[in-house]
């Protein structure tokens, strides 16, 4: 007959095993050869760095008409990783202009001299400072990379990042910086009742009251500001052809395909790197057989349209 106490201990040593199992662990180290860009992760309460097998190649000549955004975000960056003092950098502005594929070009341009990327959901915002500990002891130079960032009322990853970039004890090392970009200025989504609590004075100064000074403090805490606006047509026309050229699309070709680009901006109510980018991988799949006998000199795609075109 079996020992009733042995049976006891053997199914709670079962029971133990299992409940680790739903335990968080402690985040632990990646092969940090494996990439220079690793993405972060939580699967079923496990936090992991997952390193990217395939990162974006992306040059910074391959960026055109954003001209003064990508010296200033250049020049930040070259700062940090000769390790001189650097700003954590909010980019935010019309979609589709390039703000992330900026911060992309930056990882390649200095990847050699030890810049590594960790991208960050912002649910996962929380663990900050999990992230900056495992990084702190590195000799690399670390971006923490947060995309298409914006809060709604309550989010707890909202005053982490708050805290992290200026404001906790535990702040962040020398070898990280937070890289945000988004949409919204303040990150914050603002309301048409946030403007009564502005304070009038009697001289006739207005001061924002405490709505507004919460919404605006945390991307006062980015030491940078990086804009980023609508294109023209000929810059949307200069990115289209940039991209064609890419493709291995012939001048004559883009040349011609001038109206249909757009008409493509047209239909979609954009004019933006993104839009562009996806027109020429439209024309030059579609257009593939007959690229290859089209004639290789010809003008480049003009600049100069439609009048009617010029306000898509």
């Amino acid at each position: 007959m079996a020992d009733p106490f042995q049976a006891l201990l053997q199914r709670a040593e079962a029971l133990l095993a299992r409940v680790e199992t739903l335990l968080p662990t402690p985040l632990g180290a990646p092969d940090w050869g494996a990439s220079i860009a690793f993405r972060y992760r939580k699967r079923n309460g496990r936090s992991q760095l997952e390193p990217v097998r395939h990162v974006a190649r992306i040059a910074l000549s391959n960026l055109l008409e954003v001209e003064p955004q990508k010296e200033r975000l250049l020049r930040n960056t070259r700062q940090f990783v000769a390790g001189h003092p650097a700003n954590n950098v909010l980019l935010t502005g019309a979609r589709g202009t390039g703000k992330s594929s900026l911060i992309k070009a930056c990882l390649n341009e200095f990847a050699g001299q030890g810049l590594r990327l960790i991208e960050v959901d912002k649910a996962d915002l929380v663990d900050l400072p999990d992230l900056v500990d495992l990084v702190a002891e590195r000799p690399e130079r670390f971006v923490i990379f947060c995309d298409d960032l914006s809060f709604d009322e309550g989010e707890p990853g909202y005053k982490a990042l708050k805290s992290m970039l200026d404001g906790s004890v535990a702040a962040a090392g020398d070898n990280v910086l937070i890289y945000a970009t988004s949409n919204r200025r303040h990150l914050l989504p603002e309301y048409m009742k946030d403007n009564l609590t502005y304070q009038h004075q009697p001289d006739g100064e207005v001061h924002p009251g405490e709505v507004i000074e919460e919404k605006i403090s945390l991307s006062e805490r980015f030491g940078l500001w990086v804009s980023f606006y609508p294109f023209s047509q000929a810059e949307y026309l200069a990115i289209a052809a940039q991209w064609l050229r890419s493709f291995d699309v012939p001048e004559a070709a883009i040349t011609a395909a001038r109206q249909e680009c757009l008409v493509w901006a047209l239909e979609r109510g954009s004019r933006s790197g993104r839009v562009a980018y996806q027109f020429a991988r439209d024309y030059s799949g579609r257009h593939h057989g007959d690229l290859l006998e089209a004639p290789s000199v010809a003008p480049t795609i003009a600049a100069e349209g439609p009048e009617g075109l010029d306000h898509v």
